[in-house]
């Protein structure tokens, strides 16, 4: 069993990580032949490491685990059937960014304080994702206007990581600063 300071420096740590993924995931753009299937795997280390994060918490972590378990699992799907076409690929990621989204806001009924805040900012986030992506919003005009042709899939989605990855990163850092007091 690991001690109380030890599990709170891993789910900074892990915070840290999604955080980071999330920041590469915004720059995979600039990265020429990169795979769409990069996308899958990003999803899969970001499922992961929420996982492991969720493993972690005192309270809510049944929850917490679910999260990382459908990101995981969004990653395998697009691993699975990687498609060539924008429409039948955003539907993976919708589904995933809801799927969290509502574990997220059930999540955070049961949370307080500034986790509260944190878990509903980043069910905020997926939810948003989703609606702008079903609504078609095209991320791929801007990324392709700073990084130059870049792949379909890599310039729909970059920043859609990006953006969800970096809000469940902080949100994991706020849970571990309020640790001490309560999950």
């Amino acid at each position: 069993m690991t001690s109380d300071s030890t599990r709170i420096q891993l789910i900074r740590a892990c915070g840290l990580a999604i955080i980071a993924l999330g920041v590469a995931s915004a720059f995979l753009p600039a990265v020429n032949g990169l795979p769409a299937a990069t996308i899958g795997l990003l999803l899969i280390a970001a499922g992961t490491i929420e996982i492991f994060a969720g493993t972690l918490r005192k309270v809510v972590h049944v929850f917490a685990v679910s999260a990382g378990i459908v990101t995981a699992l969004a990653g395998l799907l697009f691993l699975a059937s990687p498609a060539t076409h924008f429409l039948p690929t955003v539907w993976p990621i919708v589904g995933w960014l809801v799927l969290r989204g509502l574990i997220l806001i059930w999540k955070s009924r049961m949370t307080s304080g500034t986790v509260r805040l944190w878990t509903r900012l980043s069910a905020a986030m997926d939810l948003l994702l989703a609606v702008l992506l079903v609504a078609g919003l095209s991320i791929t005009a801007l990324v392709v206007g700073i990084f130059g042709p870049t792949p379909p899939l890599i310039a729909s989605f970059s920043w859609v990581l990006a953006a969800s990855f970096v809000v469940t990163g902080n949100l994991l850092l706020e849970v571990a600063n309020c640790e001490t007091d309560q999950d």
